[in-house]
């Protein structure tokens, strides 16, 4: 099993699942257009910035993902070559470190955040809070499914990081 093909294919998966943010970024754009042009009620107007800002924000996340994501395939084979054993050792702990990432801002963090803000749709009787509220949930439900899909596929590159080292240790 070569360590170096399956980190580029895990990066690989990781910019196909970054596109989905753009794409939702695209949705929420696209609604913002329909609601500045179509809304006549108070409440569909008070939508048009809470959508605007929020396809804007997935937008930036899946394009900065995207980026860095290509910039660390067109990178992986210096350090690999350098030194495979050490590169590694490197991709161990990066997704040791993003794991325990994912467990507090992902999977604590967010889902606090959407219970505070249903408390505050129940609250209040604004439409721009009510507005702004219902379209911050929207995008972290949007942000826990594919950071959901791809804590699935880092479990799954740490498998075959942890099987590779078996290897390597097995053979040295």
């Amino acid at each position: 099993m070569d360590i170096l093909k399956i980190a580029v294919d895990w990066a690989k998966a990781e910019i196909f699942s970054s596109m989905f943010f753009i794409a939702f970024g695209i949705i929420f754009l696209f609604a913002c257009i329909c609601l500045w042009q179509l809304g006549k009620t108070d409440l569909a107007k008070a939508y048009i910035i809470p959508t605007l800002i929020a396809g804007i924000v997935l937008m930036t996340i899946g394009t900065g993902l995207v980026i860095s994501n290509k910039w660390r395939i067109a990178h992986f084979p210096l350090p690999y070559n350098d030194n495979a054993s050490a590169f590694l050792q490197s991709e161990m702990s990066r997704v040791e470190q993003t794991l325990k990432e994912y467990k507090v801002q992902v999977f604590t963090a967010i889902p606090l955040i959407i219970i505070v803000l249903a408390i505050l749709i129940i609250c209040t009787h604004t439409a721009t809070w009510r507005a702004a509220s219902i379209t911050a949930i929207a995008v972290l439900i949007v942000i826990l499914l594919v950071d959901g899909m791809a804590h699935s596929r880092l479990m799954s590159y740490k498998e075959k990081l942890l099987q590779q080292e078996k290897e390597w240790g097995g053979s040295e």
